[in-house]
């Protein structure tokens, strides 16, 4: 009985898997279109979901935004037009990796800036470290004495 519950749950795995949000009734005739949509959508980030795709929300924000970049592209839009349209109206938070340029800047530098400041920091630890002294005077004849009584013990 217990094989049994096992093999229909591994026969259940492959139904775990999330499915792409993508409705049939959004998918282009075109399949050229509907690639490029595909690999726009992957680009643009769910306004409701944070950090998942438009490709992957099941929110209605990102079903519109879906639709929108299709009826870009059928209009005659590049998928630059197309991802600046939609940044121009939602903001430079809607793509997933945000371009170089602007404010971003900081965003892009912050972390190669903070990792050389703490190889610094640590790098001057060490060498700090490194040269000081023992720090303390050697111990008299009394605390010797008190030393080896505690460590006979």
């Amino acid at each position: 009985m217990k094989r049994l519950v096992l093999f229909l749950l591994l026969l259940l795995v492959p139904l775990s898997t999330p499915a792409l949000a993508v409705q049939p009734d959004e998918v282009l005739p075109d399949a050229a279109l509907e690639t490029r949509a595909r690999e726009i959508s992957k680009g643009l980030r769910c306004l409701v979901c944070r950090n998942e795709n438009i490709d992957d929300s099941n929110a209605e924000l990102a079903r519109d935004l879906r639709l929108l970049v299709r009826e870009r592209l059928v209009a005659g839009d590049t998928d630059a037009q197309v991802v600046d349209f939609v940044v121009d109206r939602y903001g430079e938070y809607v793509l997933l990796q945000p371009r170089l340029g602007g404010s971003t800047w900081v965003l892009w530098a912050a972390g190669p800036v903070m990792l050389l400041l703490a190889l610094g920091a640590g790098g001057l630890f060490i060498r700090r470290r490194s040269r000081a002294t023992g720090g303390s005077d050697p111990l008299n004849a009394e605390e010797q004495a008190r030393l080896r009584e505690i460590l006979d013990r």
